[in-house]
């Protein structure tokens, strides 16, 4: 429930113990609620002002429990667009529990999970899609993730979607005013542009949604599958990748038998790396398991790593059978041909290719794991994949829900389509084209049925 006329108090740092902590506190009754819990260093009531770190004492029980510093934000000037308060005190937990125990006994409460953001969001400070870039810029754990939440947060993936919902509201316009002259049997949209218009609009919604498997991967890390016959060089792979001896290193085949996950960065984008047990034929039932895991996580990793000894003949059959298989067949894979340090004529090996294996185009590359010869050319490779030729600027679909949405109103649009073909009324285009802008406003948060009436009323003079 939204209890807006309420001020909110929380603790904004994590749990435990730490040189500082910060309390935040939000709410009309914030500067009331500061000046009974503080004090000056005369006692008296202190006086905070707008955008300045105050010094005070926070005096409970008739002692001093600590000094703290209060920075006051008035509104609309803050994070919620009320007026916000942040007490920066010492990080003991007895501390940071006196303090809010003050707090809330003088007439705050406890906020609610992201409670500060929604106020963000009902004041008109955030819209959805920003409010929930919030999180995920919290939630980043590399400089791509990071660069994906900022961008966001700060209005470039809305401004996309804002171009789109104008362009949908226009048209809406436009038909809802042809129902309003029903009786004169007029026609203000040309139905050919109209169709040009849907297909204009369908296809950029197309490329967010298409946008969504790599967004959704660089936020939450790109699952890479090494897999492979045994003593192939997956383990050796995966340490090279991470910098350190992680996974067992061995001659004996059947070393690994799970699956071990590791995360490295290259050029901003974290990977989770899953090194699979060697896939063979054996009679070993906890062997048998592993190469299960190992199957299954071909099939679900973004990009596999299928491992190959460079002076195998039968790699690619190997290769062809499990991409043949529909239940385990890998998204993306990269075949690399392992162990070229090895070879005694390396001049004439090719580095880097691609082949076709039973109808999938498959990236080749040569190099030696043990030794780092044509590693940085894999790397390279692993980070044109991620990105599925999206630049560092492009704007990235990273949130399920947003994707439902954008699926939804894709859908919706393509419904408009069949009407226009079988000729339906305005008035039943107008239903499917509200869906589409209702899906699209559900992502941040707007409703459109105010702002199409709007648009009609400032682009036409209606005498009625």
């Amino acid at each position: 429930m939204i209890r807006k006329a309420d001020t909110i108090c929380a603790v904004s740092t994590p749990a435990g113990i730490g040189g500082i902590a910060v309390i935040r506190m939000s709410g009309d009754k914030s500067i009331a609620i500061a000046s009974i819990c503080l004090t000056d260093n005369k006692g008296r009531r202190v006086d905070l002002k707008d955008h300045k770190a105050t010094f005070c004492r926070f005096v409970a029980d008739g002692k001093l429990q600590d000094e703290v510093v209060a920075t006051l934000f008035a509104a609309p000037h803050s994070y919620t667009g009320e007026d916000v308060i942040e007490l920066t005190c010492h990080g003991s937990i007895y501390v940071q529990q006196k303090l809010l125990l003050c707090l809330i006994n003088s007439g705050a409460r406890m906020a609610e999970a992201g409670e500060f953001t929604q106020r963000a969001f009902l004041n008109g400070k955030l819209n959805l899609s920003q409010a929930e870039a919030v999180a995920d810029l919290i939630e980043s754990r590399s400089e791509a993730a990071h660069s994906l939440a900022i961008s966001q947060m700060r209005g470039s993936y809305a401004k996309e979607l804002e171009l789109l919902r104008q362009e949908l509201i226009d048209t809406t316009a436009l038909l809802e005013l042809e129902l309003d002259f029903s009786d004169e049997d007029l026609e203000f949209v040309n139905r050919k542009k109209l169709t040009e218009m849907i297909d204009a609009l369908a296809e950029k919604t197309k490329y967010l949604i298409d946008s969504f498997q790599a967004g959704n991967a660089i936020k939450n890390g790109v699952p890479v599958a090494i897999a492979g016959h045994p003593n192939t060089g997956k383990s050796t792979l995966l340490n090279a990748l991470v910098g350190d001896d992680r996974a067992i290193v061995s001659d004996i085949a059947g070393t690994t038998r799970d699956t071990i996950e590791e995360r490295f960065t290259i050029d901003g984008i974290e990977f989770r790396l899953i090194d699979t047990a060697g896939i063979r034929d054996t009679n070993d039932s906890i062997e048998q398991a592993g190469i299960l895991r190992s199957f299954r996580a071909m099939k679900e990793a973004a990009i596999t790593l299928y491992i190959t000894d460079v002076s195998s003949i039968d790699a690619d059959e190997q290769l062809s059978q499990i991409v043949g298989d529909k239940e385990i067949a890998p998204k993306d894979i990269i075949l690399i041909r392992n162990k070229i340090d090895k070879l005694s004529q390396k001049e004439s090996l090719t580095i880097l290719t691609s082949k076709t294996i039973n109808g999938k185009e498959v990236t080749v590359i040569a190099l030696s794991a043990k030794e780092g010869i044509n590693m940085d050319t894999l790397r390279n490779v692993l980070v044109e994949k991620a990105r599925k030729g999206y630049s560092k600027e492009a704007v990235l679909l990273t949130n399920t829900r947003h994707y439902e949405a954008l699926t939804k109103m894709c859908n919706a649009l393509e419904e408009v389509k069949k009407g226009m073909e079988v000729q339906l009324t305005p008035d039943l285009l107008v239903i499917d084209l509200r869906d589409a802008l209702y899906h699209l406003g559900s992502i941040t948060g707007k409703v459109a049925a105010d702002e199409i009436l709007s648009s009609v009323f400032s682009r036409f003079c209606i005498g009625k």
